[in-house]
């Protein structure tokens, strides 16, 4: 086996510099672009104005990397005249120096509404149709409509959706800073197991790899190791097994870079691959790889989905969902959410279209015994996908 065993995490650690191909972060101009662009979808739609609640679609419009709470922190985005930010009062300095664009701040108290500020900024925009981000919670969505009775709620996914879902340039190097950062470490994990191991020491050193490697930042956002029978559940087992010679190993991790993602796995085995794990692990690469030449300009994205499927029919898997075979969806879209629409899957119709970006995971599972999951991601150019990290080369030679 090559590129598995023969180092420990004290080594690799110590050879890891921070990355230095630093992508630029996202200009402000973009995100005024970004509420433009949202803008003209609200009024396709037929509203008025766009609510983003905190959260990752409050990052990708005004750069605020807050998550939602209890407390309201909303973005109202008007067809016409500036964005306004309903927020508690006590935090107008940290949003002030979190803030990316310019927007007229509506601030309550601990004692009063803020929906009833959103009624109020609606009103006073001349906002009879109000678009919801489908991530706001339904606590405030039901609060909006009592306090704003003759105020129609739509569903704002086709303006956040629709925002989201293909990637500019800076987005696409920002994630390609990301999943470059994690292969690396998920190279280095490879060359510290050794026989006895625990998952846990494997997650403990992802972590801390991540860390390194992104100069200090962010480690890994998840990190799941399994070993042999562990790896025929698509997100593991409980507990925390030993590594023994002959098992299969599936490491599924990532981590972010400026707030996107990376997300990548690598499986292999510690040891010499026995004939029916080198037979399924080429079936899963031959099914990643006719997903990938699938993924063309202008097709459904069910039409990746179905590509592997058949693959893996042609080889006597499945069909459909029935094991041993594909138990999910080959691929989810990514960005500022690890996953986000939209999706490689039998029902999702949306055609390709330049700067969407996919996983590409048709995971194997045998029953009872062990599973195979390759994932690497690609973004759609303007003549067909492009990945952003090469697929594992062999089962037993996982980097070359």
């Amino acid at each position: 086996m090559t590129g598995i065993g023969g180092s420990n995490p004290a080594q690799q650690l110590a050879a890891i510099t921070p990355w230095t191909d630093i992508a630029a972060p996202i200009s402000t101009d973009e995100r005024l672009a970004r509420i433009e662009k949202a803008r003209q979808l609200t009024r396709d739609s037929g509203a008025d104005a766009l609510i983003i609640g905190a959260g990752t679609s409050l990052r990708y419009f005004a750069g605020v990397p807050w998550g939602a709470t209890e407390r309201l922190v909303a973005l109202l985005i008007p067809v016409t005249g500036d964005p306004v930010l309903i927020a508690p009062y006590f935090e107008l300095g940290s949003l002030e120096a979190e803030m990316q664009i310019k927007a007229e701040f509506r601030l309550w108290q601990e004692d009063q509404s803020p929906t009833a500020l959103v009624a109020d900024a609606c009103k006073a925009r001349g906002a009879t149709t109000l678009a919801i981000d489908p991530a706001l919670p339904f606590l405030f969505v039901d609060r909006i409509a009592l306090d704003a009775p003759g105020l129609a709620l739509v569903s704002g996914a086709a303006a956040v959706d629709g925002c989201r879902m293909t990637k500019s340039p800076a987005e696409i190097a920002l994630m390609q800073q990301a999943k470059s950062m994690t292969l690396e470490v998920h190279r280095r994990a490879a060359l510290t197991l050794r026989e006895g191991m625990r998952a846990s020491e494997v997650i403990r050193f992802i972590d801390q790899a991540h860390r390194a490697i992104n100069g200090g930042g962010a480690g890994s956002t998840f990190c799941m190791v399994q070993f042999g029978h562990g790896t025929a559940f698509p997100h593991g087992v409980p507990g925390d097994p030993e590594l023994r010679e002959g098992d299969m190993v599936l490491i599924d991790t990532g981590t972010t870079v400026q707030g996107y993602h990376s997300d990548i796995t690598r499986s292999y085995v510690f040891g010499t691959p026995n004939d029916e794990q080198r037979r399924i692990w080429d079936l899963e690469k031959a099914a990643q790889a006719a997903a990938f030449a699938a993924a063309q300009p202008g097709r459904p994205c069910e039409t990746v989905d179905q590509a592997a499927r058949d693959a893996l029919e042609a080889a006597g898997l499945g069909p459909d969902y029935a094991l041993p075979g594909l138990p999910h969806r080959t691929g989810h879209g990514i960005g500022l959410s690890i996953h986000e629409p939209c999706y490689l899957v039998r029902g999702d119709t949306t055609p390709l279209a330049t700067g969407m970006c996919f996983s590409n995971e048709p995971m194997i599972v045998i029953p009872d015994r062990f599973g195979v999951r390759l994932e690497d991601h690609f973004y759609m150019a303007e003549h067909g996908p492009r990945w952003f990290t090469q697929p594992q080369v062999a089962i037993d030679a996982p980097f070359g």
